[in-house]
């Protein structure tokens, strides 16, 4: 991991980059480079992350990619032709997550999968996620986290120590609670362009609000019932359709059925 971050920082420019929430001293480069760090640190830990096979459930894969292109295709995702964009599948039935690193790489539990109830959350959790990697969220919270100082001595080259460290942070990185209300109303807006109800997202904190336990990675987060507001006042404002696509959870059983 060392070296490959080496390259990234050594390649990055040294510009304080302005983004909507925040000041980034990454270029669009770093980002993607990053993430493809992170993904394969990732497929090297089969034990953590035990993948689901592609060639063994194409169907679970062909409509997760068809889900992630009509959201790419929204015209509203700033990075859709820049990021890459990979979407993985971790098969582990335990766990409600969905994470996103920079660059645009993905992954979804199949636990999350299995808990919801409409493809249309779903879609909603993807639309999420992927704000999280447009909106450049990862390397924001880099710049936060260690500070311009630190991250441009790397970038000349001057404190090259530092890098696991760096490495390490963006492994266990959090999103901060802005962040988090920005996927979700980045959310709206993608899914607005699309066949998926757009407050597709507040479904899952619905859900969660019923749940006996609250997955540990949402322990940071803004309150589930406030997001849920959000999410659908959000919706509201933009005049968005809120009517599922998925109406009867059809959609959403063939995908669960193509799962192990």
């Amino acid at each position: 991991m060392n070296t490959a971050y080496t390259m990234i920082v050594s390649a990055g420019a040294l510009v304080l980059i302005g983004c909507d929430s925040g000041v980034n001293i990454f270029n669009i480069q770093d980002d993607i480079e990053l993430g493809a760090q992170l993904r394969d640190e990732i497929v090297a830990n089969p034990a953590d992350y035990p993948p689901l096979d592609e060639a063994a459930h194409p169907e679970a894969y062909n409509i997760m990619y068809a889900m992630r292109d009509e959201i790419l295709a929204s015209g509203q995702v700033r990075y859709a032709e820049d990021f890459a964009w990979e979407l993985r599948i971790i098969d582990d039935p335990e766990t409600l997550n969905a994470f996103a690193a920079p660059g645009g790489y993905i992954w979804f539990y199949t636990g999350l999968i299995e808990f919801l109830d409409f493809e249309d959350e779903v879609a909603g959790v993807l639309g999420h996620e992927i704000a999280h990697a447009d909106q450049r969220h990862s390397t924001q919270q880099l710049t936060a986290t260690y500070g311009l100082s630190t991250l441009a001595s790397l970038i000349l080259g001057e404190d090259p120590g530092t890098l696991t460290q760096i490495a390490i942070g963006l492994a266990g990185l959090s999103f901060s609670r802005t962040d988090e209300s920005e996927a979700d109303r980045f959310s709206v807006t993608y899914l607005c362009e699309t066949r998926y109800a757009s407050d597709g997202a507040a479904g899952f904190f619905e859900k969660l609000e019923s749940s006996v336990e609250i997955p540990e990675f949402l322990s940071t987060h803004p309150n589930s019932a406030t997001r849920v507001e959000d999410i659908k006042a959000e919706a509201a404002f933009q005049a968005c359709g809120t009517e599922r696509f998925d109406a009867d959870g059809a959609q959403l059983q063939v995908l669960i059925d193509s799962l192990p």
